[in-house]
């Protein structure tokens, strides 16, 4: 359910912008993500997308703009800078190792120690509870091997992975991608579970039933400019589509001359 606009937002950027050399990717983005929604963002590409969740995460910095999070200024330099705030990705390349199993694989470089040794007991029993937590039943055992997984099952290992850590927004890079139809309802349907559990989620996806299935809101990349964030409930499929070909469908997005000056 979406929340009120009064609500405040978990995340808020205004006016941020990032250059790269010439070329200026994000301009002036204006971007609100509340806990407790899925906010999706698309675009073409090239339009930014990558960039503006490579900046949230910490991989890049933006060159100006305000980055607040929970309501109060925050200065993210680096992805230990980001996962400290709560923010955690999920990349389109999963980072899982194939010859480890599920429970090594969620606390990859973050090994619980008992004394010298890893604390395997401990580190099972979390995992567990994760996985549980998010009413995950596909999995057989935390002990099997990644590499035995289909690809529904290792998109939901990364996911597990990226709330374990007590993240409060978790961004999901195109997170059905080269799935069946009925390893992406799976993962659809974890990712619905992250916002009701009270997460922010941010969702990035070209597939518009993907979207429409799941998210609360949904924010509209054009050639660098955010051109529109509405509550999925008031836009239709064709009017996203416009959004992201042209920057403008109807009253919504850019205006005539303002689409015409961002092609130039």
């Amino acid at each position: 359910m979406t929340r009120s606009t009064d609500q405040q937002p978990l995340l808020r950027l205004r006016a941020v912008n990032k250059t790269f050399g010439v070329l200026h990717v994000l301009k002036d983005i204006d971007l609100d993500v509340y806990a407790g929604e899925v906010t999706a963002v698309v675009g073409d590409n090239g339009a930014g997308k990558s960039t503006l969740i490579k900046c949230i995460a910490g991989s890049h910095v933006f060159d100006s703009g305000s980055y607040m999070f929970e309501g109060r200024p925050v200065h993210v330099h680096s992805p230990r800078d980001a996962n400290d705030l709560g923010v955690e990705v999920v990349y389109q390349d999963l980072a899982l190792c194939d010859n480890l199993d599920v429970v090594h694989n969620m606390f990859l470089g973050r090994e619980l120690r008992a004394g010298m040794m890893l604390d395997e007991t401990t580190m099972e029993k979390r995992a567990t509870e994760t996985l549980h937590g998010l009413s995950v039943r596909t999995l057989q055992s935390v002990r099997m091997p990644v590499a035995s997984l289909s690809g529904g099952q290792r998109q939901t290992v990364a996911i597990a992975r990226a709330v374990l850590w007590n993240s409060k927004l978790v961004i999901l890079d195109e997170p059905t991608a080269a799935l069946g139809v009925a390893q992406t309802e799976q993962v659809l349907n974890l990712v619905r579970r992250l916002a009701e559990k009270g997460l922010a989620v941010i969702l990035i996806s070209h597939n518009m039933t993907d979207v429409f299935e799941v998210a609360d809101r949904i924010a509209t990349l054009y050639l660098g400019q955010l051109v529109s964030q509405v509550r999925a409930a008031d836009v239709t499929h064709a009017q996203v589509v416009e959004l992201i070909t042209a920057g403008r469908s109807g009253e919504l997005g850019l205006s005539a001359t303002e689409s015409k000056e961002a092609m130039v």
